[in-house]
């Protein structure tokens, strides 16, 4: 497995050595004293998600506030999404950026996004199967969501048109209103 940092160095990004032949593929999704070492963190994961989007659709920006902040491991199992990941933490000198990437069934790539960081992604695909694995357990109550369009943040989405968004993220603040990370 490859382990890129991206311009936020905190953010992973990780291709798997995949081994193909005709009858299909096989690659390492997970292996933790492997992921320990190409990121410098000892995680614990205690809950895997699994949700489908339609084409268009635009989730997030997402994040839980201490004490129920995660981690997230995220990867695409059918379809393409454009994933990001914003720095929140007020005291990084990267606060306030995004870094964003394709990730799809086709190049398998995952993304590491630590705590302090709100992410959300935009369906390029007609469909698309998102994984991800988290280090703390959905807490609705500690959960934020900043605007996905604030103009402050300048996120390049992919996707022309008006996304497709849940009654909660339209409701998300800009980062100015947002309860942050120290």
């Amino acid at each position: 497995m490859q382990a890129s940092r991206l311009s936020i160095p905190d953010v992973v990004l990780f291709t798997p050595k995949v081994f193909g032949d005709e009858r299909g593929f096989f690659f390492e999704s997970f292996n933790e004293k492997l992921f320990r070492e190409l990121t410098g963190v000892d995680v614990n994961f205690v809950q895997d998600n699994h949700s489908k989007s339609q084409k268009g659709v635009l989730r997030g920006l997402h994040y839980q506030m201490p004490p129920m902040a995660q981690g997230k491991l995220v990867r695409v199992v059918q379809g393409e999404v454009f994933d990001v990941a914003v720095d929140i933490r007020k005291s990084s000198p990267t606060f306030g950026q995004w870094v964003g990437e394709i990730l799809s069934a086709d190049n398998k790539r995952q993304m590491w996004i630590p705590e302090g960081f709100a992410h959300g992604f935009v369906t390029l695909s007609d469909t698309a199967e998102f994984l991800y694995k988290t280090t703390n357990y959905y807490a609705p109550h500690h959960e934020r969501c900043i605007a996905w369009n604030d103009k402050s943040l300048q996120v390049n989405w992919p996707y022309a048109g008006e996304p497709v968004l849940s009654g909660k993220d339209q409701a998300g603040v800009s980062l100015a209103e947002a309860e942050l990370f120290a």
